[in-house]
């Protein structure tokens, strides 16, 4: 059986959203979709809504967020298996442990005004940097939908994991259940800077012909598991962090990886996934890898 896509839903706008998101998402996949609301949410994002609606009980209020949640993505795709629960917990913990069981996790962005908006919230950042399961960040505008992108491209963040890592997989299946174009993007830079002229080319061709070879081994399992998938590879010199922000732009998904190594704790994304997850213009998929 299909593992569930899970939803954190606190009632925002940025939470509504991805619930449409993971609606569409969970059409694609034939997956059910879960609405998980977190009775102590209220800790990291405030209780305005609480206030505004005046409701004595956090009970209640959680009942009302995840029943109108389940109804809004009845009506976007009414062939869906939809479920919902309350969880008696604080919002990181409550998804942590949500994503044990779960194909991913969706969150939306929760940054505020002003350039706050460029930020992804404290919750997601958890979340992202800790799950086991691949994390879904809605950055970006509300025209991007899974079954109608607005560009029909998937842009994978190529490392350098073992072949046919998380990360790769995830973004082969993504661009293939949309019917998208897949951009794998692979960042290279100079380390050996110098002032004559024909050893800075060969310099640079050198780092280029690496950062070549580094996407075509990356990708090798996966070109030939998914052969229907229309892959366009590049190598553009600049730092990862520039250049999948760059690719963003242009792309309905963007794909990157984050180690997980065994015995460390705390929070484990790296520096590139930290930083697409704040200034993506795109959503995010964060997916685990384990070194």
């Amino acid at each position: 059986m299909e593992r569930p896509l899970v939803v954190g839903v606190d009632g925002s706008e940025p939470s509504l959203r991805a619930v449409d998101w993971a609606a569409d998402e969970a059409g694609l996949r034939g997956a059910p979709l879960r609405l998980v609301n977190a009775s102590l949410w209220e800790r990291y994002e405030g209780a305005a809504l609480a206030d505004d609606l005046g409701e004595p009980s956090e009970r209640v209020l959680a009942e009302q967020i995840v029943a109108s949640a389940a109804e809004r993505a009845g009506r976007r795709n009414p062939d869906l298996s939809i479920s919902t629960d309350i969880l008696p917990e604080e919002a990181v913990t409550a998804l942590l442990h949500e994503g044990g069981s779960a194909s991913a996790l969706v969150i939306g962005s929760r940054g505020r005004g002003g350039i706050s908006e460029l930020l992804v919230g404290s919750v997601s950042l958890a979340v992202a940097a800790r799950a086991d399961c691949p994390v879904i960040v809605l950055r970006g505008s509300h025209e991007n939908r899974p079954g109608r992108g607005i560009h029909q491209r998937i842009v994978l963040g190529v490392d350098e994991p073992p072949e046919g890592s998380a990360a790769v997989r995830f973004a082969f299946h993504a661009a293939e259940v949309r019917h998208a174009e897949l951009h794998a993007v692979r960042a290279w830079r100079r380390h050996e800077p110098t002032d004559h002229p024909l050893l800075v080319g060969e310099s640079a061709r050198s780092y280029e012909n690496r950062a070549v070879e580094t996407v075509d081994k990356a990708l090798r399992e996966a070109v030939a598991e998914h052969p229907s998938v229309e892959l366009h590879r590049r190598t553009v010199e600049g730092s990862a962090r520039k250049v999948l922000m760059d690719a963003s732009t242009t792309a309905d998904l963007l794909v990157v990886g984050a180690q997980r190594r065994h015995g460390h704790i705390g929070l484990q994304l790296g520096r590139v996934a930290h930083a697409v997850l704040h200034r993506a213009v795109c959503p995010v998929a964060v997916v685990p890898q384990r070194a």
